[in-house]
């Protein structure tokens, strides 16, 4: 058996990393916008 080379080795944890980005981003940027209505929400309700 051969072992491939190293260079081949990196393509697809590099493209493992771009989809975790990815993946992140696609929850992350949803997710701050409703803590930041919440919190928008929560300053009404409290302070009137």
């Amino acid at each position: 058996m051969t072992t491939p080379p190293a260079s081949s080795s990196t393509a697809p944890e590099s493209r493992r990393t771009g989809l975790i980005v990815i993946a992140w981003l696609w929850v992350g940027i949803p997710l701050a916008y409703g803590v930041y209505e919440l919190v928008l929400k929560a300053t009404q309700l409290f302070t009137k």
